[in-house]
């Protein structure tokens, strides 16, 4: 794993905008405010944001990436998802990681660090072949004042995740 800056920071700045206006439509429904955007030559292929972090339908499945991922794959079958950088507001999870990785996604733009469970400090190295081959972009902090004062928003005003390091984390930031 690396951590460059693949495209000038202006662009990665253009992508993370609209992730955050994703974010802001999850807070906005009383959501986890985690926002996706999917880019593939320069052009936007899916957006997406968390759903069902509140209200009847509650799960731990419908994360952005996740939601993103499932747009892009109905509204484009066969897409080649090698091409695309996956822009989110929080460092992906473990889970949405993973399966973003075995879905051909290699490279990873994201504002805000996720301390209780990101995903991007595995170190595929140590993992079976599948894994230990693959050659990931990483690259944290874009945006991450504007990410963190919607997180800090969320954690004012909402429950969930409620008493969780992530939140206690979040608020001290400064």
């Amino acid at each position: 794993m690396k951590y460059k800056r693949d495209m000038a920071q202006n662009k990665h700045t253009q992508f993370m905008q609209l992730a955050l206006g994703q974010a802001k439509k999850a807070f906005a429904a009383g959501e986890f405010p985690v926002g996706c955007v999917f880019v593939a030559h320069d052009e936007v292929v899916a957006t997406g944001h968390r759903q069902n972090s509140a209200g009847v339908e509650l799960n731990e499945v419908d994360h952005a990436e996740v939601v993103t991922l499932r747009q892009l794959l109905l509204s484009r079958p066969g897409f080649d998802c090698s091409e695309i950088t996956l822009y989110s507001t929080m460092e992906p999870c473990l889970m949405c990681y993973t399966t973003m990785l075995l879905s051909g996604i290699r490279r990873f733009v994201w504002g805000y660090e996720d301390i209780m469970g990101g995903g991007t400090k595995l170190n595929l190295t140590g993992l079976a072949p599948l894994y230990a081959q693959m050659d990931v972009d990483l690259l944290p902090d874009v945006l991450r004042a504007e990410c963190l004062q919607l997180f800090k928003d969320f954690f004012q005003q909402y429950s969930y995740w409620r008493g969780s390091m992530l939140e206690r984390y979040t608020l001290k930031q400064k």
